[in-house]
């Protein structure tokens, strides 16, 4: 007999998720909220832990290298924010928590791939996360205006033309604007001990 706690756990519970294993690269796609637009984000990387495997609660942390730092990200299977999870690469791990990947770098981080059905993993739908990706693809599609972006454009231009081109109007301001002279060496510099 399930528990009411278990009743409310499936109720909120993804009915299929990506089989999401240490080791495994992987590109998460999640919507992300900003000033009022939605987008969606991928972030690509090693999942280097995995929790709570059959939980509602389950999550995975991914690393990746940017800019030669490297950012973590820990992501709850079921959220309703993240809308595919798709495994590039699976490799021959034989732990769950992979902490000692921070410490490598450059070709010691590399691991060994294992084969595996690409195709298998990958082939679980959620088709409300597939409609709701399609959803935002439109509205950025539909909110793009070419004919707007090249007039504010314009309008940015013209306004930094008009700055600058403006007249000094004070004296100070026109001490300002004068270009400093540098002391340029035009002939060789004479030897300091003369003997």
């Amino acid at each position: 007999m399930e528990s009411v706690i278990q009743k409310i756990e499936a109720k909120h519970k993804k009915s299929a998720v990506v089989d999401v294993r240490s080791g495994d690269s992987v590109r998460v796609h999640q919507k992300v909220r900003e000033a009022g637009k939605e987008r969606i984000q991928v972030f690509d990387g090693l999942v280097i832990r995995v929790s709570r495997k059959n939980s509602l609660t389950s999550s995975f942390t991914v690393r990746r290298i940017a800019s030669g730092v490297g950012v973590e990200k820990t992501f709850l299977i079921h959220s309703p924010g993240i809308l595919k999870v798709e495994v590039t690469k699976r490799s021959k791990v034989r732990r769950n928590y992979l902490t000692y990947m921070r410490n490598l770098t450059g070709k010691s981080t590399r691991l060994s791939g294992v084969e595996f059905d690409k195709e298998a993993v990958n082939a679980v739908r959620d088709e409300a996360a597939e409609a709701e990706e399609e959803r935002i693809h439109e509205k950025q599609v539909e909110g793009y205006d070419p004919a707007a972006a090249k007039a504010e454009k314009a309008a940015e231009e013209a306004e930094a033309a008009a700055a600058t081109a403006k007249e000094p109007e004070t004296p100070a301001e026109k001490l300002e604007e004068q270009p400093k002279e540098r002391p340029e060496a035009k002939a060789p510099a004479e030897p300091q001990n003369k003997e």
